[in-house]
């Protein structure tokens, strides 16, 4: 094709003042692991920084802390979860949850979560799955999910005395 004179090009649609990029590697698709291990910042990368937050990044927020097992951190984060009522849990496997958050005018927010155990901690990462700015949405979001994640563990559920 390059002898022909072709060339590839992305196609960026914009509506109503916002950019759209297709999921994909490019708009940071998920990472779903299908080994058992540690987060790494390359898996939870932020790619279009405006619209997105994680636990890596030195503007980031920090991750989760959780005492037990990987399965309690993963109930604990299902606990969590089932108190908002905008989320909805799309891909789980022993040490990854995948979560999509829709707000109310319809936007969808992707939420990944790597439980790591050794570390005692789960790493997440929270984008806009549409636009390239969240106006601090993602960011605000995970911060009342930590406190929420943070009051569960602190007042003792379930899965905390497992």
């Amino acid at each position: 094709c390059m002898q022909q004179g072709c060339r590839t090009t992305l196609v960026v649609i914009t509506l109503l003042g916002s950019t759209y990029l297709p999921t994909g590697a490019l708009a940071g698709e998920s990472v779903n692991p299908g080994i058992p291990g540690p987060a790494t910042s390359e898996a939870l990368a932020c790619f279009v920084p405006s619209n997105c937050v994680n636990s890596f990044d030195s503007l980031g927020l920090p991750p989760l802390r959780f005492r037990g097992s990987t399965a309690d951190g993963m109930a604990r984060l299902k606990t969590t979860l089932a108190t908002f009522p905008e989320a909805q849990i799309v891909s789980s496997t022993a040490h990854y949850l995948e979560t999509i958050f829709t707000t109310t005018i319809g936007f969808q927010d992707a939420v990944e979560f790597i439980v790591d155990e050794g570390a005692q901690r789960i790493d997440f990462r929270s984008r806009s799955k549409f636009g390239l700015f969240d106006f601090g949405k993602n960011r605000s979001r995970m911060r009342d999910f930590a406190a929420s994640f943070e009051k569960a563990q602190s007042s003792g559920t379930p899965a905390d005395r497992n």
